[in-house]
């Protein structure tokens, strides 16, 4: 098995070392794509955008979480009661977009969609990455994942870090995240426990297939 690095942001230095193992991934003289894997409430987007903040125009966050199926698709294919599993996103369309945006056309932008979590729905063409920017971080649950479609994102990742957080931490930041945006609380435990953990799961068995492992303060 590869060596596996540790980057552990709970120690004095840990965050301004993952940022610079970044910024040397921008100054490589060719866009790259670093990838920020984790299961559900690990940090992932939190992380993500504090790399994208350090490096000063540098890099651009594209988090995969845009390739959410919209509710209605959902609704149609009988999976609603299951989101955020493999198969309620796009994994064709994600791993598309990798391609265009390891290969950026000279001239014009790649545009991107977001997920907006008030509306819990994608919104098509948000993010725009221009094509001298030299690295892009994308974040989400199954960049790690060896299964179906999934399987061909992690080789157009030149990096991936795997997320590692106390995982009692991590369930109460997601319960507490589900209440934020308008679950009640017994109602955002029970989809916690019974779709989030699932798929958290699935997610850290892709741990071994990353390049570095992150430590997060609790």
């Amino acid at each position: 098995m590869p060596r596996m690095d540790i980057l552990d942001t709970t120690t004095p230095g840990g965050l301004a070392a993952a940022t610079d193992r970044a910024r040397r991934l921008a100054e490589t003289g060719r866009r790259r794509v670093l990838g920020i894997a984790g299961p559900p409430g690990a940090g992932k987007s939190t992380l993500a955008e504090r790399l994208a903040g350090a490096l000063d125009g540098r890099a651009v966050l594209v988090p995969m979480d845009g390739f959410h199926l919209a509710s209605a698709e959902l609704d149609r294919l009988g999976r609603a009661d299951r989101k955020g599993a493999p198969d309620t996103f796009d994994a064709p369309g994600y791993a598309a977009l990798l391609r265009r945006l390891r290969d950026p056309d000279p001239v014009h932008p790649v545009y991107a969609p977001a997920f907006d979590r008030a509306l819990e729905e994608p919104v098509a063409g948000a993010l725009a990455v221009a094509p001298d920017v030299p690295l892009v971080i994308t974040e989400g649950n199954y960049l790690l994942l060896d299964q179906g479609p999934w399987a061909q994102v992690r080789g157009l990742l030149d990096e991936v870090w795997f997320l590692d957080l106390d995982p009692a931490v991590r369930v109460r930041r997601l319960v507490e995240r589900h209440v934020r945006y308008g679950k009640p609380p017994a109602y955002a435990r029970a989809w916690v426990e019974r779709s989030d953990e699932a798929n958290a799961r699935l997610v850290e068995r892709g741990r071994g297939r990353a390049d570095a492992v992150v430590r997060l303060p609790s």
